[in-house]
């Protein structure tokens, strides 16, 4: 795990190096439910900021940290909006899927962060979930222009459909984190358990098999051509590069 860790925060700095001043380093980070892909991006952007700050000391002291991360899920549409689609009872049962998400508003945050910086430019707001309520928090996440490097997270950044396949073309590196769907379960279930969205393993195995699978199997089958990384997540071994 720890080498293929580091490959790729290499990979992910010398790209940044050579981008421009004026202009943000990307990188969109997909997988099904329970591929590791979150825990894979914070450590990216932990590790980016870490060297940032070992070898920019005095840049990093005064304008924070270079990079930031975002996840997708904020983009989770809300209960009420749930609960105003033609089959309520259904949109409620299978949030997670790919049309319970606001992949319009995830386009425009990708298009914002593509302008270019200058002098004038401000912090994009990008909205997180806040699993207490069970609703996305809007305006959450800043990403300040100091924040040169954006790790985004989520199931669907690589799924060949518009608005997510227009979102892909826009960032400048595409990783796709897979899993053997079994492991997956595995880890779904003990998240499911863990986090009280199930009651107990029988449960949490019914949601992993009735609603994050079939997702996941979307994820798999309409995943767009062209990635830049096929990242292996094994259980035992962490990631490594695919040969």
């Amino acid at each position: 795990m720890e080498e293929q860790v580091t490959r790729l925060v290499d990979k992910a700095w010398e790209g940044f190096q050579k981008t421009p001043e004026d202009q943000r380093y990307l990188i969109a980070i997909a997988g099904i439910p329970g591929s590791g892909k979150t825990t894979l991006s914070q450590i990216v952007a932990d590790r980016l900021n870490a060297r940032h700050a070992t070898q920019h000391p005095e840049r990093a002291a005064a304008e924070g940290p270079v990079a930031a991360f975002v996840p997708m899920d904020g983009y989770h549409l809300t209960r009420a909006q749930l609960s105003s689609m033609p089959d309520p009872a259904r949109a409620h049962a299978r949030r997670g899927a790919e049309f319970t998400f606001d992949g319009g508003a995830y386009l425009r945050l990708i298009r914002a962060l593509r302008e270019p910086l200058v002098s004038g430019t401000g912090p994009i707001r990008a909205p997180s979930f806040d699993h207490a309520v069970k609703d996305p928090k809007p305006d959450d996440i800043a990403i300040r222009p100091a924040h040169r490097v954006v790790v985004l997270e989520g199931n669907y950044l690589a799924l060949d459909r518009d608005p997510w396949r227009a979102a892909a073309r826009l960032v400048d590196q595409r990783w796709f984190v897979d899993v053997d769907f079994a492991v997956a379960r595995a880890r779904l279930v003990r998240r499911h358990v863990a986090a009280g969205i199930a009651r107990d393993a029988d449960e949490a195995g019914r949601r992993a098999d009735e609603n994050d699978l079939v997702n996941g199997e979307q994820i798999v089958r309409e995943r767009v051509g062209t990635v830049d990384e096929i990242v292996v997540s094994r259980e035992d071994e962490g990631w490594e590069q695919q040969k």
